[in-house]
């Protein structure tokens, strides 16, 4: 793991014209934030963030999260983000790392199934997650790739009881807006 989890983060991002936020928030052992931002950079995807030592472990969801297990999302692991970035809704402006509209589509808290370290570092992170879209448990599995690239992993939703089949259900269809205003999942605890 990296000594400093935000230094990727602070590296690509010009501080005096940046929107985010570089550093800040405290960490939630007992109830781990989990956020989803939906980003219009390049190409929209979402941003899929859980909080894991001191800082949020990201990846970008070019597809969306889906309900139906047989919907493997391809997720792009990306630089760790500082907690306070959670709550950042905005534009981020042209020429700036990120250029593009963000909206807070979903977020709650997450609970590991197992050792969350060691799922992480074993590219075989299970979870179960309490938000206001996104519920159940979900893995994320890193998969091999052929290109010698090792940040290419896969969101899937596991059966639990809450999977959906896409032809019947799509989330990002269905709730595609800002939870911002929105009042808390019941049982979730988000702050």
């Amino acid at each position: 793991m990296a000594a400093n989890p935000l230094q990727k983060y602070k590296a690509e991002r010009d501080s005096s014209r940046a929107l985010q936020m570089a550093e800040g928030g405290a960490p939630r052992e007992k109830a781990r934030a989990f956020v989803i931002q939906k980003h219009w950079a390049t190409r929209l995807h979402y941003d899929f963030r859980l909080e894991l030592e001191g800082a949020m472990k990201s990846w970008a969801v070019p597809k969306g999260p889906s309900y139906d297990p047989k919907d493997k999302r391809m997720a792009v692991h990306v630089e760790d983000h500082p907690m306070s970035y959670n709550t950042f809704e905005g534009q981020i402006p042209e020429g700036q790392y990120g250029a593009g509209k963000v909206i807070v589509w979903d977020e709650g808290t997450w609970r590991p199934m197992g050792d969350p370290l060691q799922g992480y570092q074993d590219g075989n992170l299970k979870f179960e997650l309490h938000g206001r879209k996104l519920r159940g448990h979900w893995a994320l599995i890193k998969i091999k790739s052929r290109h010698g690239k090792d940040n290419a992993w896969l969101l899937i939703k596991e059966r639990d009881g809450l999977e959906r089949p896409a032809a019947e259900f799509s989330v990002i269809d269905e709730f595609p807006d800002s939870v911002a205003t929105l009042p808390s999942p019941e049982g979730a605890k988000t702050k």
